[in-house]
């Protein structure tokens, strides 16, 4: 539980100075999708891909699952099994919208108060079968699904869609 707790703090102090950050001057601005339906969001979700980051060093295997709170925010449990033991790994936060605009697609996500970080959704499926989420620093990218695998052709044209928004698909790591 430790080294849960050390992993934590690391990405939240992490995310609070890239929250402060802002992107290099010739990147556009990142985009989000027009709508998120919270509701359809909540739930499990399998990680397909990330960028590298120094809180997910040794995971495999990772989720993360989405639960509405009463105060209208969102309990977070990140997860994944250590690639050395095969231990679980968790990670508690809880996450709220941002958005100036109705459009639920901004939010900022914290491990431990007070340090917070961007988790705006960039891509989504019609049918909230993936969701691609990403900072404005371009720093950290997620591509998550409702499923372990995905399908290549829906992965390839995501692929697409990252680079058009200024990430690297060189960078991922399909664990």
């Amino acid at each position: 539980m430790k080294v849960i707790a050390i992993a934590a703090v690391i990405a939240l102090l992490t995310s609070c100075v890239i929250s402060r950050q802002r992107a290099a001057p010739e990147t556009p601005p990142l985009i989000t999708v027009a709508h998120v339906d919270l509701d359809r969001y909540l739930g499990l979700w399998y990680e397909i891909g990330r960028y590298p980051n120094t809180f997910q060093k040794g995971c495999l295997d990772s989720t993360a699952m989405y639960t509405a709170r009463p105060d209208g925010e969102i309990d977070v449990l990140n997860s994944c099994r250590d690639e050395q033991d095969g231990s679980l790994r968790e990670a508690r936060g809880r996450a709220w919208v941002v958005d100036n605009d109705p459009s639920n697609a901004r939010l900022k996500v914290s491990f431990f108060w007070p340090f917070r970080g961007d988790y705006w959704i960039i891509d989504l499926g019609q049918e909230y079968e993936y969701a691609v989420v990403g900072t404005p620093d371009r720093k950290y990218l997620w591509i998550l699904s409702r499923t372990p695998a995905m399908n290549p052709e829906v992965l390839e044209k995501i692929l697409q869609n990252v680079e058009k928004q200024g990430f690297t698909r060189d960078n991922l790591l399909f664990p």
